[in-house]
């Protein structure tokens, strides 16, 4: 149903040279979210971290992620960005 684009994701935590990912999802889609962190694991090996806390969207950034040495923000959502 959905597209969520985890080689772009593993491209992207590569060329950050990431070490702690953090998984930020919509609350529609953190029923999916154990499922894309096992997906990612898989691919690279890096710790992935899932947060439970809110998320109203992309500017919803969890500061808090910050506090436990998190490298990279993945945020998943329901709705495409175009790049224009």
């Amino acid at each position: 149903m959905y597209d969520f684009n985890l080689e772009g994701a593993v491209k992207e935590i590569k060329a950050q040279k990431a070490k702690k990912v953090l998984l930020h999802l919509p609350d529609g889609l953190k029923p999916k979210a154990k499922e894309i962190q096992n997906e990612l694991k898989k691919k690279i090996n890096v710790e992935i971290f899932i947060w439970a806390g809110s998320c109203y969207g992309s500017c919803d950034i969890p500061g808090e992620a910050k506090n436990i040495g998190i490298d990279l923000i993945i945020h998943f959502g329901h709705t495409k960005w175009r790049y224009d």
